[in-house]
């Protein structure tokens, strides 16, 4: 008889969409197999079929509710990249605004609101000595983010009124008090002084994102050619209304998020030099963001089984996809301007649990050259420290410096989320270099933000891509454009290459991987791999969707108990 046992987490929650994951641990609780599945039907593609090609930006942006900019955008440029469309330096930069400032936002609500709570115990809170946590707080910085003793005994009084009255909302069902959490009652507090922090100012950053979107979510500045920011890029008014946001955003970087991001390390360096959560090492960025008219923000590449020393260029030719395992019709690897979305439902085991032989995820499997690639803030600070980027490498030396990290630690649970901490100060920082390049083409009355062409002497015959760097990872938009209509089009986003299932090979994706060799302190309440799952921000929305516009009921599950 096995001794294995199998465990079901679904849906995974503090996630964008829909994530189920199962995990095989054996007598000594320790995960030997693991399979991630996206849970609803990726159908985007097929209703961008048949489109005037310069009407998908606003339809493809649609994929997801919380990604909206960067889909806008890669769609719009995919198909600027297919007619050869050059866009004014102002729109690029305005463009770059935008989606840095996004970058900060995402990074952090995904720590505080979304991931922090699988590293702190909000019960524990309750038992602080506010005195003893003020001091706790400024180890990690002389001058800690609102963190007089009378403010964090109403941050403590607020979390008690919470419990006392059963309203713990969104901090329900949480694991408290299990033997994985490692902070003290007091750095437990200090942490939820931040959370509800970062709440207002995550509402701030929106504000400023929208003065060049027009609007978030959902923007509608981008056009083919350029933007149409062009009254906000020439408000004084408007440019210091976004400067004010940033500084402060940066002032609570600073003195909260990387403070607590050294805390976190400190806390759980036990199990970050274990390795817990790392995957196969196979990292992939594509770069850009260039700023002052040479250097990028953040540098392409590709690293193969944590070898640092030895790197690859980026060539988005050899990206292709795979559905062996996915519940599409077509199972060979293919390039994106090639693949389709066909789908082929297969159903789940007969007591609920997904048939791990066969297909089980609605997500598809991207591969670099055949590789599974993990995609991120993880994989950009490991190649710009890598490759002696002159913006990154100072802010990570500094960070290694101050934590006794090594480079490899970053290839964990705890080292994802250092890693986009120490990402959301450099976009922060060098959001003012955008800044200054913008101001210095207007003083040099370099006003125009778009290209003008004629629709009807572009190529009927077309084919195009818009790759860029995200908050989650690198994102591919595809199209191919026949009778100047799109005859298909594809995106490859960051959590399908993260949350990929396993390949023909039977290679896992990111998740999969980096939960093989996890041991659980407690199966009925596994912690342990949504810390695993969660430092990878994921965004299944972004992977897998679906419609209905009559609001019918498309599939009813079943879940078993999460034990079998």
């Amino acid at each position: 008889m096995s001794s294995k046992q199998k465990i079901v987490i679904d849906p995974v929650t503090r996630i964008e969409g829909h994530l189920r994951v199962e995990v095989e641990i054996d007598e000594n609780n320790v995960v030997t197999e693991a399979w991630a599945s996206g849970q609803l039907f990726r159908g985007i593609e097929i209703i961008l079929k048949g489109r005037d090609p310069r009407d998908v930006g606003m339809i493809a942006q649609r994929i997801c509710g919380v990604c909206t900019n960067v889909h806008y955008r890669a769609s719009i440029s995919a198909v600027e990249d297919a007619y050869a469309i050059t866009i004014p330096q102002n729109a690029e930069i305005i463009r770059n605004l935008v989606t840095l400032a996004l970058f900060v936002q995402d990074h952090m609500v995904h720590y505080y609101h979304l991931h922090s709570l699988d590293f702190v115990d909000i019960t524990g809170a309750l038992s602080a000595d506010c005195i003893k946590a003020a001091e706790v707080a400024e180890r990690y910085h002389d001058h800690p983010y609102r963190n007089s003793v009378g403010h964090l005994e109403s941050v403590k009084e607020k979390l008690g009124s919470f419990v006392k009255a059963g309203r713990l909302g969104l901090f329900a069902n949480g694991y408290w008090g299990h033997a994985a959490y490692r902070l003290s009652p007091e750095e437990n507090l200090v942490h939820m002084n931040h959370y509800l922090e970062a709440l207002r100012l995550q509402h701030d950053i929106s504000k400023a994102i929208a003065i060049f979107a027009g609007k978030t979510p959902h923007p509608q500045n981008l056009v083919v050619g350029g933007v149409t920011s062009v009254a906000d890029m020439l408000n004084p008014q408007r440019l210091n209304d976004f400067m004010f946001i940033i500084k402060e955003t940066r002032d609570f970087i600073e003195r909260a998020y990387i403070p607590d991001m050294k805390m976190i390390v400190n806390g759980y360096r036990e199990s970050m030099e274990a390795g817990e959560g790392r995957g196969n090492g196979n990292f992939l960025c594509c770069g850009g963001y260039r700023f002052g008219g040479k250097e990028e923000l953040f540098t392409g590449g590709v690293i193969r089984g944590h070898d640092f020393d030895s790197i690859d260029a980026f060539d988005p030719s050899f990206i292709t996809e795979e559905a062996s395992r996915s519940w599409y019709e077509n199972d060979a690897p293919r390039s994106p301007y090639e693949e389709d979305t066909v789908p082929f439902y297969t159903d789940l085991n007969d007591d609920g649990t997904l048939k791990s032989e066969g297909k089980y995820s609605w997500v598809k499997a991207p591969r670099y050259q055949g590789k599974p690639m993990e995609v991120g803030p993880l994989a950009r600070m490991i190649m710009g420290v890598s490759k002696n980027s002159k913006v990154i490498k100072p802010y990570m030396d500094r960070f290694m410096e101050a934590t006794g990290m090594k480079l490899i630690d970053f290839s964990t649970s705890v080292g994802r989320n250092a890693a986009r901490a120490v990402e959301a100060e450099i976009c922060c920082d060098y959001i003012f270099d955008f800044i200054s390049d913008l101001i210095e083409n207007i003083k040099y009355y370099d006003e125009s933000t778009w290209t003008k062409y004629s629709f009807e002497e572009l190529p009927k015959e077309a084919r195009g891509h818009g790759i860029f760097e995200v908050p989650r990872g690198v994102l591919g938009h595809f199209v191919r454009i026949e009778d100047s209509k799109v005859a298909n089009y594809q995106a490859v986003v960051p959590t399908t290459w993260n949350a990929s299932p396993k390949d023909a090979d039977n290679r896992r994706g990111a998740y999969e991987e980096s939960l093989i060799g996890l041991k659980l302190a407690d199966p009925k309440n596994p912690l342990e791999v949504l810390r695993v799952i969660h430092s990878f921000d994921p965004c299944l929305a972004c992977a897998v969707h679906v419609i209905d516009t009559k609001g019918r009921e498309v599939a009813e599950y079943k879940i078993p108990a999460v034990c079998l």
